[in-house]
């Protein structure tokens, strides 16, 4: 139980009333020797004199100081459990000034008593002078008892409270990703690691751009799995900054792999550095769900205004058209024909054509139904309305990548 909230509020309370016991004794002090001008004031009381006779039997107030020294020595009880606010620039001399100069009032104002003045005036003094001392000794003591805390702790943060000890081992596993670094302990620079033990769970980097995000953290990450035979996917925002590093990487540890490992790149900005590849391959399209992602990516990409809208019918039903016909040209000679500019030559046939071949495979007719069913009504309107979308957005494609290759064999000309 030792340090817990309970403990600590337990022993708040006990210091507070430790302090309360001081003021209150000062107090009795106040009224025991000053009491003619207590009784000029007519604040007195039968109840409160009686009950100073009895505290007089107790011995307090045998000699003058006794009861100040006695309170005294309760307000210093009272501090040695003071906490605060945790300050680097306390000085000694400060706290040396307000108890030095809290104890010379605080005694000396015993002297007061005897001023030739009249009873209230000489009361007054005496009170107030005293109970300045003691607020001064107070807050003299209450720094006093911060700095020695502050000194004695074994505080983890060195004198300008800016680092602490950390991890200096390098801890590996397979997955394991370290990052080296440096770290201020005492005024003394020291090498440690972040040791990142299980990757897998996430791995957040966040800083504006230019901080060194890839320098510092993205680059070990790159080379630390490519050192332990990991595949890796690389986004390289900047081509070729991370590409370069990941293929001679790759070169200096293809050892590392049980089987030769392979190095693709597509870039759409420049095509002379692009390998080509099948975004639609029938070896990774096992299922019609497949392909129900693939049609949602490709037409979500292509017109962006429909990522707001999924579910509504005239954008769940171009998805449909595009997965029944992705769907027929995976199951037609086994993926054969399954690439992306056959989808798009496919959607151009005419109706007459293209639905009684669709409507040859069996697992795309719940998607086709909608359709067979609007062109056999002659319903030509919400026909056009479900498929002119997706025939929109694949001649932007068309369109694109013919201005790009003109553009290409222009410049490489």
């Amino acid at each position: 139980m030792a340090g817990t909230g309970e403990n600590e509020m337990g022993l708040r309370k006990i210091l507070d009333m430790t302090r309360f016991a001081a003021i209150f004794i000062l107090l009795l002090h106040f009224y025991f020797y000053c009491y003619k001008a207590f009784e000029q004031w007519h604040l007195t009381n039968q109840i409160t004199d009686r009950l100073l006779k009895n505290i007089i039997h107790t011995g307090l107030f045998n000699h003058f100081v006794t009861s100040k020294l006695i309170a005294l020595g309760l307000l210093a009880i009272s501090l040695m459990g003071a906490r605060g606010k945790k300050d680097e620039k306390l000085q000694l001399k400060i706290i040396a000034w307000y108890t030095g100069t809290g104890l010379l009032l605080y005694f000396l104002g015993s002297s007061l008593v005897q001023l030739n003045y009249a009873v209230e005036t000489v009361t007054i003094i005496y009170m107030s002078v005293t109970s300045f001392g003691f607020l001064l000794i107070l807050a003299g003591g209450n720094l006093l008892s911060r700095l020695i805390r502050v000194k004695l702790s074994k505080d983890v943060f060195n004198q300008l409270n800016e680092t602490f000890p950390q991890e200096e081992r390098k801890i590996i596993n397979p997955y394991s990703i370290n990052l080296p670094a440096q770290y201020n302990l005492k005024g003394k620079y020291r090498n440690s690691w972040i040791n990142f033990i299980n990757p897998f769970r996430g791995l957040l980097i966040t800083g504006s751009p230019g901080a060194g995000k890839s320098w510092f953290v993205v680059q070990h990450v790159i080379k630390q799995h490519i050192e332990k035979g990991f595949a890796m996917f690389i986004y390289d925002f900047k081509y070729d900054d991370l590409t370069k590093i990941a293929y001679n990487w790759l070169l200096l540890h293809k050892n590392k792999y049980a089987a030769a490992p392979l190095f693709y790149i597509i870039n759409f900005d420049d095509l002379s550095t692009s390998h080509r590849c099948n975004p639609l391959d029938p070896q990774a399209m096992r299922d019609i769900t497949d392909a129900t992602e693939s049609a949602r990516t490709i037409l979500l990409g292509l017109n962006r205004e429909w990522i707001k809208k999924q579910g509504d019918f005239f954008v769940e039903s171009p998805i449909n058209f595009v997965t029944a016909v992705i769907w027929y040209l995976r199951k037609y000679g086994n993926g054969r024909y399954c690439t992306l500019p056959h989808v798009i030559e496919m959607i151009q046939a005419d109706y007459d054509q293209l639905f009684p071949v669709l409507n040859t495979e069996p697992e795309i007719q719940v998607f086709l139904n909608p359709f067979i069913t609007a062109y056999q009504n002659d319903a030509m309107e919400q026909l056009e309305g479900q498929v002119a979308s997706v025939k929109d957005c694949f001649i932007k494609v068309v369109l694109t990548a013919t201005l790009l290759g003109i553009v290409r064999k222009r410049f490489y000309a």
